[in-house]
């Protein structure tokens, strides 16, 4: 979607934002695809060097790892590829997500003797009905499966290496992560004057604490959830905050095609999640061009109708390869598609399209890797052959 509202920016001063919405690992896996197809499309757009970042959800994590100059090929090293062409120290590890929340359910068995007893109590003496006493029993629950504290520690971690901030106010760009504050149901805007001393690791692990997967995140005294239970992509941040062109990656849509009950229980949660969450992102662009007149948006999102991606599970890490390549691939067919429309537009902002790349059939993203791998394996091979043929020969 191109929404051309603009004005002309002045020559080599366009104020550039990247809004990302959320959408568990395929999320953030999708949109490491699609950045990297739109940064080597566009020149004038240093993705690094944007005027301000928004994330919210796994879009948090992206922009922040964005915000402290790690370019999206370098992501796709680390996040897709966990291989050595990442800075050493960056290579994510799914294991991070899969720890047991072991001081969760410590603290929550804490309370079941005296939660027991007071529910014993309640269906005798108290005659209460045995099922209404034991909702006395529900705070022994734990509020999250795993635990999200490694997340913050190794982000911290990366983003404390030489070139980098942990620090919103140390960044070269304005980032501003989502979270949903718990007891209130309200949206928090970590890097904003007044949350702007939280550390980014800390808020990356607030934005993506998704309830029931992960416990709630404390800070300043609060617990706060997922940023996407109150927004889908909160790319108004960055038009208040006075951007000209606004780049948007969502990587959720609910899916066109027939019969989704057929796929059973998971794929009518996927496919009403999805609707749920796009359908709040709809209204926001079409309330973008009243309130912000004097901006031009992008967005760049899944083809409704792609059955590649429909039937994924929005939290699965094992397919990544083959799900960044896609969405690279995507990305650029979508561009060649528009590509009239959206040359002018960002035009208007001093960035241009590099068409001789965006009409290369050649370039892959993930599967480029793969035939480098192999020649060095087959390199290495061929070298032990030769020397045990040489070991071998008779003196």
């Amino acid at each position: 979607m191109i929404q051309r509202r603009g004005r002309s920016t002045a020559a080599g001063s366009p104020r550039i934002a990247l809004a990302l919405a959320g959408g568990g690992p395929l999320g953030a896996i999708y949109e490491i695809g699609a950045l990297c197809a739109l940064e080597e499309a566009l020149a004038g757009a240093d993705f690094t060097s944007l005027d301000h970042y928004v994330g919210v959800s796994a879009g948090g994590f992206i922009a922040a790892g964005l915000a402290n100059g790690i370019r999206p090929r370098q992501m796709c090293a680390a996040f897709i590829e966990n291989d050595d062409a990442a800075r050493e120290g960056d290579v994510f590890d799914p294991a991070w997500l899969t720890v047991p929340a072991y001081r969760e359910f410590l603290e929550r068995a804490r309370r079941l003797p005296g939660l027991a007893l007071a529910a014993f109590w309640k269906a005798t003496w108290g005659g209460k009905p045995l099922l209404q006493a034991l909702e006395g029993m529900a705070p022994a629950l734990p509020t999250g499966l795993f635990s999200n504290e490694e997340v913050h520690r190794r982000l911290a971690a990366i983003f404390s290496q030489p070139g980098r901030s942990n620090d919103f106010r140390r960044l070269r760009g304005r980032l501003t992560l989502l979270a949903t504050e718990l007891d209130t149901g309200r949206p928090v805007a970590f890097g904003s004057p007044g949350w702007d001393d939280v550390p980014v690791s800390r808020a990356v692990q607030a934005t993506c604490a998704l309830p029931g997967l992960f416990p709630p995140v404390r800070i300043h005294g609060r617990h706060f959830v997922d940023g996407a239970l109150t927004k889908t992509m909160h790319a108004s941040a960055a038009l208040a905050d006075g951007a000209d062109l606004v780049l948007a990656v969502n990587p959720l849509v609910p899916f066109m095609v027939p019969d989704v009950a057929r796929g059973g229980l998971s794929a009518v949660l996927s496919q009403t999640f999805r609707t749920l969450i796009h359908s709040r992102l709809a209204l926001g662009m079409k309330h973008y061009p009243q309130a912000w007149p004097g901006t031009d948006i992008v967005l760049v999102e899944p083809d409704p109708r792609d059955p590649e991606l429909f039937g994924t599970n929005p939290f699965s890490y094992g397919q990544r390869r083959r799900l960044a390549e896609h969405a690279y691939q995507q990305t650029r067919s979508w561009m060649r598609a528009h590509e009239a429309a959206l040359a002018a537009t960002l035009a208007r902002h001093g960035v241009a399209l590099r068409s001789h790349v965006l009409h290369d059939e050649r370039r892959v993203l993930v599967a480029a890797l793969r035939p480098r791998r192999l020649a060095s394996a087959l390199t290495r091979l061929h070298t032990v052959l030769d020397d045990l043929d040489h070991a071998l020969r008779p003196a």
